[in-house]
């Protein structure tokens, strides 16, 4: 069974050549990225809610802050940052994934226009007798790398979709959870609204 897959893959390679092998690299990076990327954001929990370590991290710089006086503003910008730091961590490696969703398309497209020439200067050398069943598997030969580069592209770019609605989600949810917890009328103490006491868990 795995050689099969193996010969095939090989055959692949074969009739398009250099730029079906990159994109087959490509195809395994942006797999890796995705499992990667989907355990990240299934076990901290990313846009389903405030996680409970940034909970415990608010919670904490709230309780310090009474203890010290430091001004709501302060504060307010302290955690802000936090929250920024906080979104980029989440989204690192998103952008590998949205270079192979752009990239892999026009690197089939090129392997397509590579492959029309070398069918094309076929035609040329030959003549006029030049079999249109040779020209015709040629070209059929140079599609090949703009199919591949398609089924590389779209499920990144789908899988980039859905990273990115979640992570806008955790963003709301994380700024959310600033203003309810640092609401003017409620500093020092939580706001209703916010469920504080997973970051005592």
């Amino acid at each position: 069974m795995i050689n099969l897959a193996l010969e095939r893959l090989t055959s692949i390679v074969d009739m398009g050549g250099p730029v079906v092998a990159i994109l087959i690299g490509f195809s395994l990076i942006a797999l890796a990225c995705i499992i990667w990327k989907l355990g990240v954001f299934l076990i901290e929990g990313i846009g389903g809610g405030v996680s409970r370590g940034f909970a415990r991290t608010i919670l904490d710089q709230v309780k310090d802050a009474e203890h010290r006086g430091v001004a709501n503003d302060d504060l307010r910008a302290r955690t802000a940052a936090r929250i920024e730091r906080e979104f980029e961590r989440a989204g690192a490696g998103l952008r590998l994934l949205d270079v192979i969703a752009q990239v892999a398309p026009l690197l089939g497209l090129f392997g397509t226009v590579l492959g029309m020439i070398a069918a094309f200067r076929t035609l040329q050398e030959a003549g006029g007798t030049a079999d249109p069943a040779v020209l015709a598997g040629g070209i059929w030969v140079a599609l090949v790398t703009t199919a591949a580069g398609l089924v590389v592209a779209m499920p990144a770019s789908m899988a980039l979709s859905w990273f990115d609605g979640r992570l806008e989600r955790h963003d709301r949810a994380l700024r959310d959870a600033l203003e309810d917890i640092l609401a003017p009328d409620v500093f020092g103490a939580p706001h209703p609204n916010v469920d504080l006491r997973a970051a005592h868990v």
